[in-house]
């Protein structure tokens, strides 16, 4: 008579130490665990469980959420049936959550995996092995929690004192012994970025300067390389910088600043200056749009960047436009010939072409899911339509012609004043016209409608109405610049008269 063959177990061993502490020695809390683990395994060797070779260890890694490597791994491998026991030292080293247990038991009971702790003897597939388990983790968690709560109370204690408790370290400091340090050649850069910044007082002059020094952010020695730093200013992180109290020795925690250990690099004089200028220069100007773009994540530069929906407000009006992403980082050089366009200018000719196409009525579902890409070049727009199986895509070119001016140079001011005024008002007219079109053809039954669509208040919808019923005679000479200075937006509503033979009077 033959034996009944003992099946085999397979036995994944999970190591997890929260803090690298103690890490770099040569028989750590990891192997320790391992060690413990395989010991028990072996001494179940009669049950025929076996342990596998691969390692699951998480090193550094807190145990109150699920967010581990190895763990991962460790999941997929269970998921691929490759696992038939999970073994641990001791619960809290799986995890020190209530409701992630709860999600690790279902993935093993989905699978009829055996959970064991070695040091914590326990039968999971009873009520009161449950129960136990529920005990054990609801202390671990008090514990975490608490001890969560300690750090967060020292480290708010030794912010107050003006102690550095670590975090990034700012260009210009160095960490030392648990205390921040100047370094003297990146001091030198901090201070060259704070004068720069009050004598060009822009965030694009100084961006372009910072590239021709080669000035770039602080290099650190990080396991992520994304975190390494040396790259090139942006508006974001030149903000950010400029406004860094941590440059007058101060600290920051809780909302609040306090008196630093470290010393400052930037006089008090110099970084109140500069907040005076970044508060002057704080205007309303490009943002991104939470407004319906039709085109969204479709349309690009003729050099392959992205253009994405943004707006400015200028009078409680909104403008909207398509900005090309180098322009909103300060990298105009690397931005298309066309770095910002006028978004229901695009719109209407992307949707005209895919009428003419022979496609589905525009401003439809089905015809912006068609486009799949569209290029837009000084002269013309490439688009790429794809095909009614999905699979294949056409090209069309249609002529178009960019705007004389960027519409930058209107919305930052960079232009004389006449040509900001005669932008501002054909761009007020063209929009006019296109609302009128709107309300006649019937695609909105009121202004109230339009206004909700557009998300502006029904007034300033009337309001600019009036520029669509000026004469053909005071329309062209708008269009052609031939308008007289005195003639601004905000006169001609109120100048209007309702005959076109006297319409000749606003032009002088």
């Amino acid at each position: 008579m033959v034996a009944n063959e003992v099946k085999t177990l397979r036995c994944a061993i999970y190591t997890r130490k929260s803090t690298e502490h103690g890490l770099e020695l040569e028989f750590n809390s990891l192997d320790a665990q391992r060690d413990a683990c395989e010991a028990y395994i072996k001494s179940q060797a009669s049950q025929g469980w076996r342990a596998l070779p691969q390692q699951y260890n998480d090193p550094a890694y807190s145990g109150g959420n699920l967010e581990r490597p190895a763990l991962k791994k460790l999941l997929a491998d269970i998921e691929a049936g490759r696992v038939d026991v999970v073994v641990v030292y001791k619960i809290d080293r799986l995890t020190r959550s209530l409701a992630d247990f709860a999600k690790l038991v279902e993935a093993f009971d989905a699978r009829s995996i055996s959970f064991v702790a070695v040091t914590q003897q326990f039968n999971t597939t009873t009520s009161m092995g449950r129960l136990t388990l529920n005990i054990l983790l609801s202390f671990a968690q008090f514990e975490r929690e608490l001890s969560s709560e300690r750090v967060r109370d020292k480290i708010a204690a030794s912010r107050r004192k003006g102690k550095w408790t670590g975090g990034t370290v700012p260009l210009g400091y160095e960490a030392k012994d648990k205390k921040l340090v100047i370094n003297a050649a990146e001091a030198e850069t901090v201070r060259a970025i704070f004068r720069l910044y009050t004598e060009l007082r822009s965030f694009s002059r100084v961006v372009a300067e910072l590239d021709r020094r080669r000035i770039v952010t602080k290099r650190r020695s990080t396991k992520v390389a994304k975190y390494n730093g040396g790259i090139p200013f942006t508006y974001g992180p030149l903000s950010y910088f400029l406004r860094n109290r941590v440059y007058i020795g101060e600290t920051h925690h809780g909302g609040k600043w306090f008196k630093a250990e470290h010393n400052a690099i930037v006089d008090r004089k110099t970084f109140d200056r500069v907040q005076e200028l970044l508060k002057a220069n704080c205007v309303k100007k490009t943002k991104s749009s939470p407004s319906n773009a039709l085109f969204k994540g479709k349309l690009f530069d003729d050099r392959g960047n992205p253009m994405g929906p943004s707006f400015s407000s200028k009078s409680g009006v909104r403008y909207r436009f398509y900005v090309s992403s180098p322009l909103l980082r300060g990298r105009k050089e690397l931005a298309g010939t066309v770095g910002r366009v006028a978004a229901p200018e695009i719109e209407r000719t992307i949707l005209a072409a895919l009428e003419a196409q022979g496609g589905p009525v525009p401003n439809s579902a089905t015809s912006i899911d068609a486009l799949e890409r569209v290029v837009i070049c000084r002269d013309k727009l490439l688009i790429t339509i794809l095909g009614s199986d999905r699979e294949s895509s056409k090209e069309i070119t249609v002529s178009w012609s960019a705007p004389t001016r960027d519409a930058s140079t209107i919305l930052e001011g960079n232009g004389s004043s006449e040509d900001a005024r005669s932008g501002v008002l054909i761009q007020a007219l063209v929009r006019a016209h296109g609302w009128m079109n709107l309300l006649r053809d019937g695609t909105y039954e009121s202004i109230e409608r339009l206004a909700d669509a557009d998300g502006l208040h029904p007034k300033i919808i009337r309001q600019a109405l009036r520029l669509a019923y000026l004469s053909p005679e005071v329309t062209s000479a708008i269009l052609e610049g031939r308008q007289p200075v005195q003639l601004s937006l905000s006169l001609i509503p109120k100048l209007l008269p309702l005959a076109w033979t006297d319409h000749r009077s606003l032009l002088g």
